[in-house]
């Protein structure tokens, strides 16, 4: 495993954040045709059969997932997955408790932030954007934690949805969306957001085309939570997919980068926050879901997945 290191400032501090890559290869991407997405920033892309639509509570907001096919190979079940990063208008309510009264300026009174996270000392987007742009900043835990409570709330709407994170296996099947490509300097601009065409910030989801499976932003913009297991067989979260501030080769596609303490270094907080990173401008996620077992399809062959359609409008948070 090589590492490299990328430096960036926020704010006056310097970070440096390690990330690894698959012995110096290339990355492998599908890149669609030209012609098949037109860019447009701030859109939520709708996906074809397969696809679940997920209500925000307390936002007149949805998330769309895909289906993505098993392969029985690797012992990867079919399961559902995000077509874009979280973004901000689906973590907002979560984040500032607006299910619970809270607004965009404070949390409810006698807020719990043993159970969802206190309000961050610094702006979580970071100015790099808000609505349509991808949620950042998160741990692992934070992620988690809020899979979870999309779950409760959906249990109580009488849902029986499991979301989750992907793990590492699930997130490199759907990011190779059954192709090798070598991922060169002109798709990488088409796919992704890299430090040859980000500009030092993360962008809107979904304004780069889609891979072959309809899923934006696998690999730059803002590396991803995955659940992985250490050598011990214990599980730990890591980051796949390299971020803004990463070469499109040098992003991580096969290996999980593991949590790392000096991610959230420069936090001044005794004890340091568990569910903000000051230093991981770069992090954000997306969610998964189970199959529920009674709905359960064979797996689809790559060329019979559907192909990605046009972005529809976002529905932005009340």
């Amino acid at each position: 495993m090589n590492l490299f290191k990328s430096i960036a400032v926020w704010g006056g501090v310097i970070a440096s954040f390690a990330w690894s890559s698959a012995a110096g290869q290339p990355v492998a991407v599908p890149v669609p045709a030209e012609g098949s997405h037109k860019t447009k920033a701030a859109s939520s892309p709708a996906s074809g059969a397969g696809a679940i639509f997920v209500k925000i509570p307390a936002a007149a907001y949805e998330v769309t997932l895909t289906l993505i096919p098993g392969d029985a190979a690797k012992g990867i079940k079919p399961f559902y997955l995000a077509t874009t990063e979280v973004t901000w208008q689906a973590f907002d309510p979560y984040l500032y408790r607006l299910d619970e009264g809270g607004t965009n300026d404070a949390l409810p009174a006698n807020a719990d932030t043993k159970t969802r996270p206190s309000k961050p000392y610094l702006p979580p987007d970071r100015g790099f954007g808000h609505d349509g742009y991808a949620a950042i900043t998160m741990s692992f835990k934070n992620a988690r934690t809020y899979c979870d409570w999309l779950t409760k709330h959906e249990a109580k709407a009488g849902v029986k949805r499991v979301f989750r994170l992907p793990t590492e296996e699930e997130w490199e099947h759907a990011a190779k969306a059954g192709s090798e490509l070598v991922l060169d300097a002109k798709s990488a601009d088409a796919i992704g957001w890299f430090v040859t065409n980000a500009e030092g910030k993360t962008h809107p989801v979904a304004s780069k085309k889609p891979n072959a499976w309809g899923l934006y932003d696998m690999m730059g913009n803002a590396a991803e939570w995955v659940v992985y297991r250490d050598k011990a067989g214990n599980e730990k979260g890591g980051l796949m997919g390299g971020s803004f501030l990463d070469e499109p080769a040098s992003a991580s596609l096969l290996d999980p980068t593991p949590n790392n303490p000096d991610w959230n270094g420069s936090d001044p907080q005794i004890p340091k926050s568990p569910w903000w990173l000051a230093d991981g401008p770069f992090v954000g996620f997306r969610i998964a879901c189970d199959v529920p077992s009674d709905a359960a399809k064979p797996e689809a062959k790559p060329e019979d997945r559907p192909k990605a359609q046009e972005p529809k409008p976002v529905i932005k948070s009340q």
